[in-house]
C-alpha cells in the first residue's frame, strides 16, 4: 500500500482537470492506497457545494460522485487556508465534511511522507 497525495490546484472553471485529479485519487483508494488531497488555489473551491454538486467533467465524471466515494473510502482533505480566504470560503464549507483548513507548511509535510505525489 502506498501513500498517495493528490494536490489539486484547478478549480471548477476547468471541470474536467478538476473531476480528473478527484477520479484519480478514488482510483488509488479502490486499489487500496491512503490519499490525501490537498486542495489549493482556485482548487479549494472544490470543497464547496456547489463545486461538489455541478462539476461534471467531459470523461472524467462528476465531482460530487468521486468525492462521496473518496469520503466513503477514508480519504482526508486539506484545504488551503489562504486560498479558500482569498475564494469567500469559511468554516461553514467544512461543516459535515472529512476536510480541514491547511498552510503551506502541512502540504509540504504531505509531500514528503508520501510515495506519489500527483498534481491537478
Amino acid at each position: 500500500m502506498a501513500k498517495f497525495l493528490i494536490h489539486i490546484h484547478t478549480g471548477p472553471d476547468n471541470p474536467s482537470k478538476a473531476a480528473l485529479g478527484f477520479l484519480v485519487a478514488m482510483t488509488a483508494l479502490k486499489e487500496q492506497h491512503q490519499v490525501d488531497l490537498f486542495l489549493a488555489g482556485d482548487g479549494a473551491a472544490l470543497i464547496g457545494d456547489a463545486a461538489l454538486s455541478g462539476v461534471e467533467g467531459k470523461g472524467t465524471g462528476n465531482l460530487g460522485a468521486h468525492y462521496k466515494a473518496l469520503v466513503d473510502g477514508g480519504a482526508r482533505f486539506y484545504v488551503s487556508g489562504m486560498s479558500a480566504k482569498a475564494r469567500g470560503l469559511s468554516e461553514a464549507d467544512l461543516e459535515g465534511k472529512p476536510a480541514e483548513f491547511a498552510m503551506p507548511n502541512v502540504l509540504v509535510r504531505l509531500a514528503a511522507a508520501a510515495d506519489v505525489v500527483l498534481t491537478y
